[in-house]
C-alpha cells in the first residue's frame, strides 16, 4: 500500500490495514518458515494422485502469510518452524481440457 507500506498477497483493490486504494508493487522474499500445517491423506479429485501431500501456512521474510504444498520432502519430515523457499510449480491439470495451473509451492530451503 502506497498509503501505508502494508505488503499483501495476492495482490488487493482495498488495502485491508488502511482501506488505501493506491498501491505499489513489490518483490517477495521467496524464503520462509512454516508456521503450522497438515498432511492430507483424502484429497479432492484433482489432486487424489499426489496424497499424501503437506499443506502449509508459510510465513515469508517479509511477513506476508501463504497457504501452499510442501514438496519435495516426506510429509513425516516436515515440522513447524522449518526453513523453506517458495518455487513456481504444477499445480494441477484439469483433465478433460487438460489446462494446466501453476502456483507457488514451498520446497525445504
Amino acid at each position: 500500500c502506497a498509503g501505508c507500506g502494508h505488503v499483501a498477497f495476492p495482490a488487493r483493490l482495498v488495502c485491508p490495514a488502511c482501506r488505501g486504494t493506491k498501491h505499489t508493487a513489490v518483490i517477495l522474499d521467496p524464503a520462509g518458515k512454516v508456521l503450522t500445517f497438515t498432511v492430507i491423506h483424502v484429497p479432492p479429485a484433482e489432486f487424489k494422485g499426489q496424497a499424501p501431500y503437506v499443506l502449509a501456512v508459510v510465513e515469508l521474510a517479509d511477513g506476508v502469510r501463504v497457504t501452499c504444498q510442501v514438496a519435495d520432502v516426506d510429509p513425516a519430515a516436515v515440522k513447524t518452524g522449518m526453513p523453506v523457499s517458495l518455487e513456481f510449480r504444477r499445480i494441477q491439470e484439469d483433465g478433460e481440457a487438460g489446462v494446466i495451473a501453476y502456483g507457488h509451492k514451498a520446497v525445504p530451503a
